[in-house]
């Protein structure tokens, strides 16, 4: 993982990648949905942002690319986290 962020709501954001485009961010979502079976529920879109929502090991979760924080694993439960490390790193492993 690249490293790790704390949103002002107090949630955790593990970046993978912090300096790459879309392109990239299609390649990680084409891995998640291919070696992990990861199924995205939701899109959203706008000007900075763009954010895949979808469920891994029954927990919400969020693949972000953000044009400042590049690409990124977003969790809105303390829950998640340990989740959450585990994929980013998985990714992150993937990807370097």
């Amino acid at each position: 993982m690249g490293y790790q962020l704390q949103t002002p709501l107090g949630t955790l954001e593990a970046v993978i990648d912090d300096n790459c485009g879309l392109k990239k961010f299609y390649s990680i979502a084409n891995v998640m949905a291919k070696e992990l079976k990861v199924k995205f529920i939701g899109k959203e879109d706008d000007s900075a942002t763009v954010d895949w929502h979808f469920k891994y090991r029954g927990y919400p979760l969020t693949l972000q690319h953000n044009i400042y924080n590049g690409v990124s694993i977003v969790t809105k439960e303390g829950k998640a986290n340990r989740v959450l490390f585990e994929l980013a790193n998985f990714l992150h492993n993937k990807v370097f």
